[in-house]
């Protein structure tokens, strides 16, 4: 509605200091990034790392957790299947949220 009053050189003027601010703020972020020196490959390593385990550990317990069940009651069912998926999606959840929150992290900063 503001829009509709102003005049085209004041709609440029305000979308190029838009412009302006969004780079200056990439800008800065990148400096961060370059003067940040533990963020090597070992860093990024141990980051996957984090993530993968965040995903390997509950399959494997929902793996465990259902041959355990399969061998102790017998049914028509496959426990061990259907905990290895529920496990695996547990487990991506997991690493999403941590992923996520880290992004949210790096973006504050």
């Amino acid at each position: 509605m503001d829009d509709e009053k102003s005049t085209p050189r004041e709609r440029r003027l305000k979308l190029a200091s838009l412009f302006t601010r969004q780079v200056a703020q990439k800008e800065a972020r990148k400096i961060r990034g370059r003067t940040r020196k533990d963020d090597g490959l070992w860093f990024g390593l141990g980051v996957l790392g984090i993530v993968g385990w965040s995903v390997v550990i509950p399959t494997l317990i929902g793996t465990a957790a259902g041959l355990w069940i399969d061998q102790t009651w017998p049914s028509r069912f496959s426990w061990t299947l259907m905990l290895l998926v529920l496990g695996l999606a547990l487990g991506c959840f997991n690493a999403w949220y941590w992923v996520k929150k880290a992004r949210e992290k790096i973006i504050e900063e």
